[in-house]
């Protein structure tokens, strides 16, 4: 070893091992900089597929054209209150779950995992888009199959199930909600939900919604909520609707 060492002390060896450091070296970087863009590219894989499996929460595009519910829901209603609150919901929504634990949930899981304004932003997305999901400008007037003997057994006849929703809608204090839901004893309820609350917190199945929060009909029928539900009811998606039962 000390042969070694003298044989490098003389200038001509010395020059040949600082070649060969600087040629081992540039070596040893080589590798690891392919070992570090390997680790890289896994990285981003990784990175990718995360994201390619992210449940992403899309804003719902409407089953109907924006004037298509008119003249019972004015198409400036529609573009108010699914342009302007509805998307805004979907929005708030966005921002507020951009890297936290919900970021990869769906809506009803948020729904029920959530509170304060993730849940009222999670649950307001919710409701609209099941609410435009109950209406149809071609509606049937009346339930069909299961629900239409459903409601019948339960409220004793139609018209009397609408007049005590109509009741639930108009006493309502305040923005909120009125469902038709099915509890976990398969029984049809009538259901009243504040601000943003939702039956599926409840275990309950929303069969049919009326959005009572005023922006839902106010330049159609200013404050005139009763003028708002005698509309409301041609309009019902009943097929749908039963359907869910």
């Amino acid at each position: 070893m000390n042969n070694l060492l003298y044989y490098f002390q003389t200038p001509k060896l010395r020059l040949y091992f600082e070649i060969a450091k600087i040629f081992c070296l540039n070596i040893i970087l080589e590798y690891i900089f392919l070992k570090e863009q390997s680790l890289l590219l896994v990285v981003l894989y990784l990175e990718t597929l995360k994201h390619n499996t992210m449940k992403t929460i899309e804003f719902m595009q409407l089953p109907y054209p924006m004037e298509a519910l008119e003249p019972h829901i004015g198409k400036l209603t529609m573009e108010f209150h699914y342009g302007k609150h509805h998307k805004a919901y979907f929005d708030n929504l966005h921002r507020l779950i951009k890297g936290t634990e919900f970021e990869n949930m769906t809506l009803e899981e948020i729904i029920t995992k959530s509170n304060g304004a993730i849940f009222n932003n999670a649950a307001q997305v919710w409701n609209h888009n099941f609410y435009w999901n109950c209406l149809n400008p071609k509606s049937e007037k009346r339930p069909c199959g299961n629900l239409h003997s459903a409601i019948e057994k339960k409220f004793g006849n139609f018209e009397e199930f609408k007049r005590i929703f109509n009741l639930a809608a108009m006493e309502l204090f305040g923005s909120g909600w009125v469902w038709l839901v099915k509890n976990s004893n398969e029984k049809l309820e009538i259901l009243q939900t504040a601000n943003a609350g939702n039956p599926i917190c409840q275990d309950k199945t929303p069969l049919l919604v009326c959005d009572v929060w005023e922006h839902a009909y106010y330049l159609d029928k200013q404050n005139k909520r009763a003028d708002y539900l005698e509309e409301f009811w041609k309009i019902v998606d009943w097929q749908k609707v039963s359907a869910r039962y």
